[in-house]
């Protein structure tokens, strides 16, 4: 198992579990809320669950769809770090959003080398 493999086993299985917990938890509601984005909150979810599964469906059928499915959470996360900036939340608090979002271009860009 390459380590492009496991970070991509990591990357899709954590947003599927952030995406459900979006949908379904009243910490998510909370968060979104203080946010200042409460309207955004199931469409969230709902794209990190399909960003999740584009991820491993990307890794063992098509990389096109891996490719698209990581771009997109790469751009969500930005977007959530830019959020969380806004709101002055701490570095501490806003690093995760920021990683993520870098986590998912490297796939986004190793997908791509496999659709050459």
């Amino acid at each position: 198992m390459t380590s492009f493999t496991v970070i991509a086993i990591f990357s899709g299985a954590c947003f599927l579990f952030y995406g459900v917990s979006c949908l379904l938890s009243q910490r998510m509601v909370l968060e979104f809320e203080r946010f200042g984005i409460p309207q955004y909150r199931k469409l969230t979810g709902i794209l990190q669950i399909l960003g999740g599964v584009s991820i491993i469906v990307g890794l063992y059928v098509l990389p096109i769809i891996g490719f698209v499915g990581s771009l997109g959470l790469s751009l969500l996360m930005f977007l959530g770090f830019g959020v969380r900036l806004k709101i002055k939340d701490s570095f501490a608090l806003s690093a995760p959003a920021l990683l993520f979002g870098l986590l998912n271009a490297f796939l986004a860009y190793r997908f791509l080398i496999l659709l050459k």
